[in-house]
């Protein structure tokens, strides 16, 4: 295995970013224009925090981008090696990692960088001890909203999906519900009583009541079916697969997960970016 991988060698310098106070309409249209899953947020040329499509998924009303974001995330200095990294993404389950030096972020490093190295590697370890068997699958027919909601739930950011007959037909992503997701705007009531809870002489029935106004933003996922928009014909792989073999499929596709099937491309289970990180670090 190379030695002396570090960070600034195969980090991102050209980083998008938020800044605050900011918007999540803001920090949709920089995730849709630039097609990434998310960006660290700034204040005062400092990281302060991350935000991404999870974040967005999560809280649909939510507006404020301090409200949004996930506070004080994980860094890496640039002078930091390859394993660092891995582990450090590996051990907290996350994308990505600032690269800040002298308190400024200089980079950006994430779990695809990590793996497009892995694939420079010719790392031929089988990749059958590091799929993850216990998959979440939807059928094809599920409404999006509902496999927005099982995504959530389950705490994953795709899904294979399988046709009646119990085969792989494709797969969605959280990047595949956001870009087909939109804004929607509302008019909601709500009625407030001008009398006093402490007034024994005001009866509920009979208190003046207000009525207020107020417009709601969030983000709907509409009611499309999984066929509608997965990916079709996803890049699949089978056990004895190579773990460089693999990384080179997700680089050269720009996806985060394999499925894996057997001859009658019935699904064994998936290999996400992440499970490629374990082997490396192994190896040390």
């Amino acid at each position: 295995m190379p030695k002396n991988i570090f960070i600034e060698d195969i980090m991102v310098r050209d980083v998008a970013s938020a800044t605050l106070p900011g918007s999540r309409d803001e920090v949709l249209k920089i995730l849709k224009n630039k097609h990434i899953s998310g960006v660290p947020v700034l204040k005062d040329s400092k990281v302060v925090g991350i935000v991404t499509r999870t974040n967005l998924l999560q809280n649909p009303e939510e507006e404020q981008l301090a409200l949004l974001m996930t506070r004080d995330p994980i860094t890496i200095s640039p002078g930091s090696d390859l394993q660092t990294a891995a582990r450090l993404l590996l051990k907290h389950g996350i994308r990505r990692l600032p690269v800040v030096d002298n308190g400024k972020l200089v980079g950006l490093v994430t779990v695809a960088d990590v793996v497009g190295t892995i694939a420079d590697m010719n790392i031929d370890i089988p990749i059958k001890d590091y799929v993850e068997k216990e998959v979440v699958a939807i059928y094809s027919e599920t409404p999006l909203p509902v496999a927005a909601r099982i995504m959530e739930l389950a705490a994953v950011k795709a899904v294979p999906v399988l046709d009646a007959n119990l085969e792989l037909v494709g797969i969605i992503s959280d990047r595949d519900i956001i870009a087909a997701s939109v804004i929607e705007d509302s008019v909601e009531m709500s009625d407030m009583s001008s009398g006093l809870d402490d007034d024994a002489w005001t009866w509920e029935s009979m208190r003046d009541t207000l009525s207020i106004y107020y417009s709601v933003s969030r983000i709907k996922v509409p009611n499309l079916i999984g066929r509608d928009i997965m990916i079709k014909e996803p890049i699949t792989a089978t056990y004895i697969a190579s773990v460089s073999d693999c990384a080179r499929k997700m680089k050269r596709n720009r996806i985060d997960q394999i499925p894996i099937i057997n001859s009658n491309r019935k699904l064994q289970g998936l290999l996400r970016d992440h499970d490629l990180l374990k082997p490396l670090i192994e190896m040390e």
